[in-house]
């Protein structure tokens, strides 16, 4: 290996380097806010709790997460219903599969959606968040 060949495979290692691909994004966001949450919470605990504090707050909170949940949830009805029917008129089998994807991935969002105020409920209660105490972040 000549000395030559060594500054332009460098230069080729960081290019790959700096450009992460797209896949470890989401999974890296999440890591983020994962450790965000577990230790940005830490002063914020040591404060009173406005959010419980708060006359209306927390049925406030509650009542929007319901919503936005059963509105996740209808519409989720009306992607598989559209894809469905869409389906059916479809000639090709890549234009099948991707209606299959897409309604796939709907299902995957929507078990997101209901499965999220439960799960941050009880992780909440035992990582002690101040605002899983007051707030019941479960849809149904």
């Amino acid at each position: 290996m000549s000395q030559d060949d060594t500054p332009s495979e460098t230069a080729s290692n960081r290019a790959d380097s700096q450009s992460m691909p797209a896949s470890r994004r989401p999974r890296q966001a999440a890591l983020i806010v994962v450790f965000l949450s577990l230790f940005a919470v830490e002063p914020a605990a040591a404060q009173t709790n406005a959010v419980c504090s708060a006359d209306n707050l927390p049925s406030m909170i509650e009542g929007f997460f319901q919503l936005t949940t059963a509105l996740g949830i209808v519409g989720l009805a009306v992607v598989w219903q559209a894809d469905s029917l869409i389906e059916m008129f479809t000639i090709t089998p890549e234009q099948k599969k991707g209606l299959k994807r897409h309604k796939r991935s709907a299902m995957k969002s929507a078990v997101v959606l209901v499965a999220l105020g439960p799960l941050y409920t009880v992780a909440g209660s035992m990582m002690n968040l101040p605002l899983a105490q007051c707030v019941d972040l479960a849809p149904w």
